[in-house]
């Protein structure tokens, strides 16, 4: 079987399975039409699934020799943004695909359907993983804790991302990079606790706006003042909350946001500065504050070896002058990252903007859209990766 001519030939049905899920976004966890959507297309191919993280699904396709188990994954949820895209497929729910996951879910479908023919050929199994709960739900997390990748273990795993996360990626291009592809976000939560009084009386009382503004300013030195401006780290106060009127001081005042770093140790430090400095700057002003450490996503981390061999196989499909190598790290997010804690595996993303068509928009947008033309490449990369990875020891697959 030639993979690209097989991904080819589907890439009418990966259009319009795209077309369809773009219809029906939902939000979060609870994705019961999309899941629906996704269970009755694996039952059409007859391959075994089953549920996880609540709406996920998890698809096994078994080959006929024993070997390792290579996970595939796929994001579902949707953004509560209202489409204002004009597009004929456009939702009308008042939610929308707007960061691509109805051409991610669309791709993996037309990949199983290209590896269930090839199930002869693999030494080994995939696991499809289509997952809930990306949008800031912790969705990786929980289908993990629902056991995706174990019964059987998974070996390795691989994602990927459309849209212009990447600009220098021309449409079809696979941007993909060793190491850290996207930054970890770390959320917090701070309560200045002062006293109030009269504004008029203000040594009666303890102003926690004036010490939470100090405190603020006081943490965006840390990035500018104590990091190595070689290293990216970005600090964003999201939210401030406080007050009751224009003449009373007030006692309280809560204020939130995020910090983003690809590395573990940039973590720790920007983390134990927080607390210093809210801790010290309070105490200096007669005021307490508490601060909540609030989790978050660490940083999408590409195993070195495994993205090496996915390179060769992608290569093999779409060229390797179409191969870009990503040479700064998106600050952004991605709980795929969950997943590559766990096992090496490669996230990559495929260029699917194109100007020519005015689809420019970016991730999050109301007219955020994708060129139906790259659409084939999901399912050719993905089936070429599984073949290469899951054939006979000591080949590197046998189909063109």
């Amino acid at each position: 079987m030639d993979i690209k001519k097989a991904a080819v030939d589907i890439h009418e049905n990966v259009i319009k399975w795209r077309r369809d899920l773009h219809q029906i976004p939902e939000i979060g966890l609870n994705l019961e039409q999309t899941s629906a959507y996704v269970r009755d297309e694996l039952d059409r191919m007859g391959i075994a699934h089953h549920p996880a993280a609540g709406s996920g699904v998890v698809g096994l396709i078994e080959g006929q020799q024993p070997g390792p188990t290579l996970a595939l994954r796929a994001d579902m949820d949707g953004l509560p943004i209202r489409e204002e895209t004009g597009l004929a497929f456009a939702s009308a729910n008042g939610n929308m695909h707007a960061c691509g996951h109805d051409a991610h879910m669309a791709m993996l479908l037309g990949t199983a359907k290209i590896i269930r023919t090839i199930r002869p050929r693999l030494h080994g199994r995939v696991k499809l993983l289509f997952q809930p709960g990306e949008e800031g739900h912790f969705g990786a997390a929980k289908m993990i804790e629902d056991g995706c990748l174990e019964n059987p273990p998974v070996d390795a795993i691989a994602g990927l991302h459309v849209g212009q996360i990447f600009p220098e990626l021309e449409p079809g291009q696979i941007g993909v990079c060793e190491g850290p592809i996207l930054a970890a976000a770390t959320r917090f939560e701070v309560t200045v606790k002062g006293e109030s009084t009269h504004g008029a009386l203000p040594h009666l009382g303890v102003d926690a706006i004036t010490v939470a503004s100090e405190i603020i300013l006081s943490l965006q030195k840390i990035i500018s003042r104590e990091m190595d401006p070689l290293r990216p780290a970005v600090f964003t106060i999201g939210q401030i909350q406080g007050g009751e009127a224009h003449n009373i001081i007030t006692p309280r005042v809560t204020f939130c946001g995020d910090f983003r770093t690809l590395y573990e140790d940039d973590c720790r430090f920007i983390t134990g500065r927080l607390r210093e400095i809210c801790s010290s700057t309070a105490a200096a002003n007669r005021a307490g504050a508490e601060v909540k450490m609030l989790g978050g996503y660490p940083s999408t981390v590409n195993d070195p070896h495994f993205t090496s061999r996915f390179v060769e196989s992608a290569a093999r499909v779409i060229g390797s002058e179409n191969i870009i190598p990503i040479k700064k790290p998106n600050m952004g997010t991605e709980d795929m990252s969950f997943y590559l804690e766990k096992v090496p595996g490669v996230f990559f993303v495929i260029g699917t903007g194109n100007e020519k068509k005015n689809i420019t928009y970016p991730h999050h947008n109301s007219r955020f859209d994708v060129d139906e033309d790259t659409l084939w490449i999901g399912p050719a990369v993905f089936s070429r990766l599984a073949l290469d990875y899951l054939s006979e020891p000591g080949t590197n697959g046998d189909c063109n």
